[in-house]
């Protein structure tokens, strides 16, 4: 596998590639996001982590560039920042998950090996790995979830979707307001002793 990894921290470009030789893989570092574009027009790579904040081009705008230039390679963006509109902005742009800093090893090797599994893309042309390619949403991450809710038939949160799948939370409520749109998942409210109620989702079943 191969990793291309694009962070102006010098420190944690360091530390990332040592986590990917720890795990077997090969790695490329771009210091910003105009150089991890050349890097990326000059090699092959099975997916690529992105900072956030970046002189010259900053995470967001690499992202979109990338899409632009692959629209099924997995994106992994790695930031400090939890808002959901920054998380909004980057899954509009077309990443793939999240990792948030400080980055943990056994979390940033699971995400790696998750989504290169998912999205296969040796294996896949673009056209038959994404038929939600307009709205961004992998046919393979959606088999993952609607895998795991089929064998679980107790309502799940999507926190706790997030966790057991191990997918980012943005991405797990993405995937999940589609499924609601398609009448494949059922909203419930759990009310609570305290507080707003909770909602829970589970497989739809007549």
């Amino acid at each position: 596998m191969k990793i291309l990894i694009i962070d102006n921290d010098e420190s944690l470009r360091y530390m990332l590639r040592e986590i990917a030789n720890y795990a077997g893989w090969e790695s490329s570092l771009a210091e910003n996001g105009r150089e991890g574009m050349e890097m990326f027009l000059d090699d092959a790579y099975d997916i690529v982590l992105v900072d956030y904040h970046m002189p010259e081009m900053d995470g967001l705008q690499a992202v979109k560039k990338l899409r632009q230039m692959n629209s099924h390679i997995p994106i992994l963006v790695l930031t400090v920042d939890e808002r959901q509109e920054v998380a909004d902005a980057f899954l509009e742009a077309g990443a793939t998950d999240f990792a948030l800093k400080p980055v943990k090893a056994p979390d940033i090797i699971s995400r790696i090996q998750i989504h290169v599994q998912l999205s296969n893309i040796k294996d896949f042309h673009a056209s038959e790995e994404d038929v939600y390619s307009v709205k961004g949403i992998s046919k393979k991450t959606m088999s993952h979830i609607t895998d795991f809710l089929t064998q679980h038939s107790e309502p799940q949160s999507v926190d706790q979707l997030s966790k057991d799948i191990g997918l980012a939370y943005p991405t797990v409520y993405r995937y999940l307001m589609q499924l609601l749109e398609e009448g494949k998942v059922k909203l419930i409210e759990s009310h609570q002793k305290v507080g707003r109620p909770k909602k829970l989702y589970r497989w739809y079943t007549k």
